[in-house]
């Protein structure tokens, strides 16, 4: 772990390469990291690329700023969940990756990214990347993501980005830069057809790989997260459920939250259409290229 001038220069680091890489706008987005029993955490109200170290602000392990003349960001307490379930984590990072972004957004496409196409993902993000609706701010939304904090290191935000911790800012950046790079071959692949989830025997004889990486205590976990996990219940979608009840450990479907700014008065927001109603990623990117073309074509 890290402490003083270089956390700090490294959240700012962090926090340009954000906006650089287009993953943030306006006010999008926040990161946080650890420095010993304080937190360190860009400020509200500013651009990731005008972050600067005298700008950050020093946070107790409540929230409350201690230290720095900016405020806290109002989705502050889905980063105090996380290090709260989490002792290993020293670094949260939330953006809006466009791609990732998309498919979180998407009636049906977020399944494209919840089961893994990629042998490397899995050892690096594991056999899950969950997503679920809306969630109120506060309360609601930390009681959402806490289930999945020591099960996964990133998440989908429903409507709302990509969420990724790790033990250093460099590698909870990394694992956000790789659910953005997975969502960008998947809707590459939606017009081909849609990418084909790695069979279940290539996922649970990679989860030993993952366990033994050292790259914290979820994938420590592998081995138990894919028979948790792994099957209809990992394909499946539930609102309310939580880790500690019975019936989650055969059937629980995954949960994320999404915190809008602290005035909003976004509704919880749950799809009640069936998957047959429910258009897929494929199909959506399909009739956005056929009205594309002909909306090109030359009208007589």
């Amino acid at each position: 772990m890290k402490a003083g001038r270089a956390l700090a220069a490294e959240l700012v680091s962090a926090s340009r390469l954000l906006h650089e890489r287009g993953w943030v706008a306006n006010h999008d987005g926040n990161v946080t990291a650890k420095d010993g029993a304080r937190i360190l955490a860009t400020p509200t109200a500013t651009s990731k690329r005008q972050v600067t170290e005298a700008s950050l602000v020093q946070l107790d392990a409540s929230g409350q700023v201690v230290a720095g003349t900016g405020r806290v960001f109002g989705e502050i307490g889905l980063h105090l969940t996380v290090y709260e379930r989490r002792p290993d984590v020293a670094a949260v990072v939330h953006a809006h990756p466009p791609m990732a972004t998309a498919i979180a957004s998407s009636r049906g496409g977020a399944g494209a990214l919840t089961r893994p196409f990629l042998p490397e993902a899995v050892v690096s993000l594991g056999p899950i990347l969950p997503r679920v609706a809306l969630a109120l701010p506060g309360d609601p939304a930390r009681a959402a993501l806490a289930p999945w904090c020591e099960w996964v290191d990133a998440v989908l935000l429903a409507n709302h980005g990509v969420m990724a911790w790790g033990a250093s800012v460099e590698q909870a950046l990394l694992r956000l830069e790789l659910v953005e790079r997975l969502a960008r071959i998947a809707v590459a692949a939606a017009p081909l057809g849609g990418v084909e989830p790695l069979p279940e025997e290539l996922i649970r004889a990679l989860m030993p790989a993952r366990a033994k990486a050292g790259l914290g205590r979820a994938a420590d976990r592998a081995v138990e997260t894919v028979e948790r996990w792994l099957g209809s219940s990992a394909s499946a979608a539930s609102s309310g459920s939580t880790a500690s009840s019975a019936s989650a450990a055969s059937a629980v479907r995954p949960v994320v939250a999404c915190a809008p700014a602290p005035h909003s008065q976004t509704p919880v927001a749950e799809p009640r259409r069936s998957a047959a109603a429910a258009p897929d990623l494929a199909a959506v990117v399909r009739e956005e290229i056929v009205r594309a073309l002909r909306e090109g074509e030359p009208r007589s």
